[in-house]
């Protein structure tokens, strides 16, 4: 054989070596979780392998019989799954918060008991960073519970409930409660809850050893009107909390004081294009494990806002980017801030973005994948 074949045979081989790897996944390749908000055998809970090369979505594991699962929440070590389950959402009755056991990464779950909500619309849930209280926002009824966790991972019955008044300025969207999100702090001292329906952001302390919650002093903190805040994340820096406003479309910024739990509005900026006249609301924020950029999105005007962060916590908007379906819902940062994936609910499909490390700019990637009503992605490292 001549010394050109032998190269172009090498060649060859290293090609299909390359293709094979960067188009099959991976031992090592992290799970993700994906939510189909749907009733009867439609809902469901999907499992992918992602793949941190590419981007690729493989399907692994589908689960069904779990009912409007709205959101889904992750244990700290990863070997239970909590998720809404309702069999009319925003109905007259409770709905009800699921634990499941994980196997492995299969993507195989085992449901090991469901608890009352104590509300209905149940829209959010978070785990402490002891695992031992699973905490959920209900929307329609404004309110909030916590549940302890066996040890097990079944959830106990609620142990605190906290029913939220009041009202705000949008005669159409805010005449009562409507708490939209439930986040505990990066201490795990506290608990951060955004109410759209009275323009609030209420503070609780958290007592992990007990899963109370008790009010915080000062119990809340004024949005601003009309804003509707909707989600919120905390800076990997635990200084500084960013909400997004889901009826003003913004990203409002708050100083965190960690002794207090205490919020301190600083910057307000908006999702949206200036020219831009249409209806449209925004649902999500996220931050890049670095901290450099926060993204999110706006649902009718159907994209992602990508913003810098910079070293006093304030917004610079990078870009707004078409999110690749209808009604962009919820984002999920994967790859160490590599990867930034959307779920499109009503478009339903789940559309995959590179993040450019230097500038923050998203790169669409592959097609997006079809799913029914996707809601809520989490990740299984």
């Amino acid at each position: 054989m001549t010394w050109n074949r032998v190269c172009f045979s090498f060649f060859l081989v290293m090609g299909a070596m390359l293709t094979e790897s960067a188009s099959t996944t991976r031992a090592d390749d992290p799970v993700l979780f994906i939510t189909s908000f749907a009733a009867g055998e439609q809902g469901g809970i999907q499992a992918y392998q992602f793949n941190v090369m590419t981007g690729a979505l493989t399907p692994k594991h589908r689960t069904s019989g779990v009912e409007h699962p709205f959101f889904i929440a992750l244990s700290p070590d990863k070997r239970f799954l909590y998720s809404i389950h309702a069999k009319s959402f925003g109905g007259k009755d409770s709905e009800e918060v699921a634990a499941y056991a994980l196997d492995g990464r299969s993507g195989q779950m085992t449901l090991l008991n469901r608890q009352s909500s104590r509300g209905t619309a149940s829209c959010y849930l978070d785990v402490d960073s002891t695992g031992n209280t699973v905490l959920v926002a209900n929307y329609s009824t404004g309110n909030i519970a916590s549940f302890p966790v066996k040890k097990d991972g079944a959830l106990g019955e609620s142990v605190s409930f906290f029913q939220h008044v009041g009202s705000s300025v949008d005669p159409a969207r805010q005449t009562g409660a409507n708490a939209h999100c439930i986040v505990v702090s990066p201490d795990n001292r506290f608990a951060l809850v955004a109410d759209l329906g009275i323009d609030q952001i209420l503070t609780y302390r958290l007592d992990a050893a007990t899963s109370k919650l008790s009010p915080s002093e000062p119990p809340f903190i004024k949005s601003p009107a009309g804003a509707g805040p909707r989600h919120l994340t905390f800076h990997p820096n635990g200084r500084y909390v960013y909400v997004i406003n889901e009826l003003k479309n913004s990203v409002t910024l708050y100083d965190y004081a960690t002794a207090s739990g205490q919020l301190t509005e600083r910057q307000t900026i908006s999702t949206l294009p200036p020219d831009f006249t249409g209806v449209t609301h925004t649902a999500d924020v996220k931050i890049t494990p670095d901290g450099r950029y926060l993204y999110g999105t706006n649902r009718g005007h159907d994209s992602i806002a990508a913003y810098r962060i910079a070293d006093d916590g304030t917004l610079t908007l990078i870009e707004i980017v078409p999110s690749r379906g209808q009604g962009p819902q919820n984002l999920l940062i994967a790859g160490h801030g590599a990867w930034l994936i959307c779920a499109n609910m009503p478009g339903n499909n789940v559309a995959v973005f590179q993040i450019d490390a230097k500038t923050g700019k998203l790169s669409a990637t592959g097609e997006p994948v079809s799913q029914i009503s996707p809601s809520c992605i989490r990740l299984l490292p």
